[in-house]
């Protein structure tokens, strides 16, 4: 028992015991108040803003919430119908194409170090997002502007789009991650943070984006959000480097440093074990969206559903991926990694039977409509898929060592993104293989009993999960420090006000 607590129960007399059960009671009838239940969200979020900077709040915002929750819906929208309608190409090489989306996400380790060790003008943040914001307003105001172009130039194009929310990401979790090491018992509420924005994000994005795309004003306003990146470039507070005449030594000293250190890192079984299962999880998990997106909006083999109501079924998708973050929040949070990976990978892989289900018409023989049965689908299963991703998120953040928090922490995600893109490229060999097309969609059925198949084989691999609890230390403590002496920068980006030890930051979260 700590000597605080040995203190306070030496100390309480039978009238404190009787003053404590009413105040208990009491906060146990407020907890069911609606207004209490209404204000909740907003004390969480002051909670939060007492220890964060606002301004690493507002970069959470911008970074989850716009560019990749608002423009990424747009995103997905734009390009499902570009591809299916303007350039007319079969769904397994729309797969193919939209595995290249992916490749600035692989390369995250070397933004991550880009971030890490090269400051520009003695900032190691700022540049970053605003490089990522050009890039991303370029590429979108390109295809905007340009019509019908060649596929290799729209790709180009789509990539650039891609390159500056991945660019924009890595430097924003680059600073989660630091302070996820730091304060550990904020970790699981900042990836919280990062989830609810980006669900939001993607809500307001797929309400809209049926009647934007009659508009045919999506493409304009994917550059909107990289916009607000190189706003953030700004404004985001950071302490510039005093010691700019030993900035190339330095870089040279930080590259080697953050090299040897990730090397040294992911040699551990702590790290490569679960990394190995994030990527094989995301792998055999192979990808059917093409062929499920062409065959619900074909006119002849599927239900036919509209832009308008595609754009519903998204939005409904996000408000359950709130629902999931919000799950994970109030009641997940605190159990162990392998038992809540264990249990959210079962519920993945029978939530693949609702896809089988829809596919195969079933539904219509049990008197469900095809229209409430693909809603309640998607809903739950973005509540999974949500529920299942954000424990590995969690994760990632744990083994990542101080100093070169930025590089290793983009280099699992990288890990993450190519089992994305393994997934994409996976499902369209099978899509391909089985001869689903634009018109002929015979085999989906197959295709979708074999990723469910792979989903169940995953569960063998559970043992690479470790069984620590969301807030250990997953590594051990001369590696968790021993690059952040030698960092390049100590001035850094002030995200957290040192207010608080971890434990002081877990009391006032339990009050909260």
């Amino acid at each position: 028992m700590d000597h605080l607590e040995t203190r306070e129960f030496v100390e309480k007399s039978p009238t404190d015991s009787s003053k404590e059960d009413d105040c208990r009671s009491s906060k146990t009838c407020s907890r069911t108040n609606p207004l209490y239940i209404l204000m909740e969200p907003f004390q969480w979020l002051h909670m939060l803003s007492s220890q964060l900077n606002p301004t690493f709040i507002f970069g959470v915002v911008v970074v989850y919430g716009f560019s990749q929750g608002l423009s990424g819906s747009f995103f997905k929208v734009v390009t499902d119908y570009y591809w299916k309608d303007v350039q007319k190409v079969q769904p397994s090489t729309v797969q193919l194409y939209m595995g290249f989306y992916y490749i600035p996400w692989v390369m995250k380790p070397i933004w991550g170090l880009f971030t890490d060790v090269f400051p520009v003008r003695g900032y190691k943040r700022r540049p970053y997002f605003i490089v990522a914001g050009v890039l991303g307003c370029v590429s979108a105001l390109m295809i905007a502007l340009l019509g019908k172009v060649p596929i290799a130039v729209a790709l180009s194009c789509l990539i650039g789009i891609s390159a500056g929310v991945a660019i924009a990401d890595v430097t924003i979790d680059a600073c989660i991650a630091k302070k996820s090491i730091e304060i550990r018992a904020l970790a699981p509420d900042m990836q919280s943070l990062c989830g609810f924005c980006s669900s939001l994000g993607a809500l307001i994005g797929y309400s809209s984006s049926g009647k934007l795309m009659l508009l045919q004003v999506s493409l304009v306003l994917l550059a909107v959000p990289p916009a607000l990146l190189i706003v953030l470039g700004f404004v985001i507070y950071e302490v510039r480097s005093t010691s700019l005449q030993s900035e190339k030594k330095k870089v040279g000293e930080g590259l080697q440093i953050a090299l040897r250190g990730m090397s040294k890192t992911i040699k551990l079984p702590q790290v490569w074990k679960p990394s190995l299962y994030m990527y094989l999880s995301l792998a055999l998990s192979v990808s059917t969206h093409e062929g499920h997106f062409y065959w619900y909006t074909d006119s002849k083999a599927g239900p036919a559903f509209s832009q308008e109501f595609v754009g519903i079924i998204y939005a409904v998708g996000a408000l359950a991926s709130i629902a999931g973050v919000l799950i994970y929040q109030k009641a997940l949070k605190n159990y162990p990694f392998r038992s809540l990976i264990l249990y959210a990978q079962l519920l993945y892989g029978m939530s693949g039977m609702l896809d089988l289900t829809f596919v195969l018409r079933w539904n219509l023989a049990l008197g469900i409509p095809d229209f409430f049965f693909v809603i309640a689908e998607e809903c739950v299963t973005r509540i999974i898929s949500r529920i299942r991703w954000m424990p590995m998120i969690v994760l990632s953040t744990r083994l990542c060592p101080l100093g070169i928090e930025g590089t290793l922490f983009a280099l699992l995600m990288c890990i993450d993104s190519l089992g994305s893109l393994s997934s994409k490229w996976g499902g369209g060999v099978l899509l391909h293989l089985f001869h689903v097309t634009r018109t002929d969609f015979t085999n989906l059925w197959l295709v979708i009993l074999i990723r469910n198949f792979l989903r169940f084989a995953t569960l063998g691999l559970i043992f690479l999960v470790p069984r620590g609890d969301q807030a250990d230390s997953l590594i051990p403590s001369d590696i968790l420090t021993a690059n952040s002496a030698a960092s390049l920068d100590d001035d850094g980006l002030e995200l957290v006000y040192v207010k608080e030890t971890s434990e002081e930051v877990q009391l006032l979260i339990d009050e909260k």
